[in-house]
């Protein structure tokens, strides 16, 4: 494939990897094969991510509210994650990534909770490029998590630095990019605080069909967009 050569790079891209159990319902296949193919996906686009220079990459993988859905799909997803992270943790590790965990992991069973802090403490000083997973994760939560912990643990005022200190994301750039795949055109409570100035795009294509060649079309579209920050250029 021949590759637009990018000029603007974003340091920090978001991913909300939205239709996997559309995609598989389309083909008349069971909706723990959509999740299936969407890992999979994740693992090329998370790649070319790092082989193009971008820093962050943030995933959406389990909100707080997926816990309503059929306990055998939340089962089988903490198997995916699961077999995702221990799959990764190695390569991780030889090439410098960092995975930092937004979210309330401690809910999860034992086994994932135990491959998750193992490859937390495996990666914890690497810093070429991070791989900000989402487990269990809101923002609203996470919000009133890093209230609470200030009310507890900090005296004076506090202003936006002190605040940041307390999130998931703390020590990260904000994202520059937010791509959220199905057409769905909302953010369904993924980084509200972080994503104050983020660019937006909302391809119609489900998750799993999202590949290398669309991650260009996504940057290309980002390459244009007018980032102003309130001022006037």
């Amino acid at each position: 494939m021949k590759k637009h050569k990018l000029k603007n790079i974003p340091k920090h891209i978001g991913l909300i990897i939205d239709g996997n159990g559309r995609w598989a319902q389309r083909k008349g296949l069971d909706r723990s094969l959509g999740h299936k193919a969407g890992i999979d996906a994740l693992k090329d686009v998370v790649k070319e991510a790092y082989d193009l220079g971008i820093e962050v990459v943030s995933i959406y993988g389990f909100s707080s509210e997926n816990w309503n859905r059929p306990q055998d799909e939340v089962d089988y997803l903490f198997n995916l994650f699961y077999e995702y992270i221990k799959e990764s943790i190695k390569e991780y590790d030889d090439q410098n990534i960092r995975l930092n965990i937004m979210g309330d992991y401690t809910a999860f069973p034992d086994y994932l909770k135990e491959e998750i802090e193992k490859a937390l403490k495996l990666t914890e000083k690497h810093n070429k490029f991070v791989v900000n997973l989402g487990l269990n994760y809101g923002s609203r939560p996470e919000i009133l998590r890093a209230v609470n912990s200030i009310m507890q643990n900090h005296k004076g005022p506090v202003d936006k630095a002190v605040f940041e200190s307390y999130l998931y994301t703390t020590g990260l750039p904000d994202p520059d990019f937010i791509i959220r795949t199905s057409g769905e055109q909302r953010l369904s409570n993924f980084m509200l605080w972080q994503n104050a100035y983020a660019e937006l795009y909302f391809p119609k294509t489900y998750w799993p069909d999202f590949n290398v060649r669309k991650l260009h079309k996504a940057l290309k579209v980002y390459e244009k967009r007018n980032r102003r920050f309130g001022a006037i250029k």
